[in-house]
């Protein structure tokens, strides 16, 4: 596959991802979920290039939701994670294995990273002290 090709297949995982994110959240959200995706469109072996490209957006809105506790009802905004099955009709097993992916090639925290966190969540984080030290 060709730079043309991957770049996009890279294109299309961000118009999933913010049609998604702007129907069923937020613009704040399909931003962070856009920005994962163009990071991992810029490692040396883009995992973009294989797989279905549902997964990989599917995998980033749960990747992304999961560190902002989009699933907890305590918090604002909320949505039920089949939400996101629903939509690109992936597995709850497909999807979580390949957001363990991206938390590892991106080396990303499981529930926190000042990099995907909503500007509420950076401010109301008591993990953040950690972070700065």
């Amino acid at each position: 596959m060709d730079k043309i090709e991957i770049k996009a297949r890279e294109d299309e995982v961000v118009r999933m991802v913010t049609t998604f994110c702007n129907e069923k959240i937020d613009a704040e959200y399909a931003s962070l979920c856009e920005k994962m995706v163009r990071k991992l469109g810029r490692k040396r072996a883009n995992p973009l290039e294989r797989g279905r490209l549902e997964i990989w957006a599917a995998a980033v809105v749960y990747t992304v939701a999961t560190m902002n506790f989009l699933f907890d009802k305590s918090f604002k905004p909320y949505l039920p994670l089949s939400e996101i099955h629903d939509y690109f009709g992936t597995s709850s097993s497909t999807v979580s294995q390949k957001a363990g992916q991206i938390r590892t090639m991106l080396k990303l925290k499981r529930y926190w990273d000042p990099d995907f966190s909503t500007a509420d969540m950076a401010a109301s984080n008591p993990l953040d002290i950690f972070f700065l030290l």
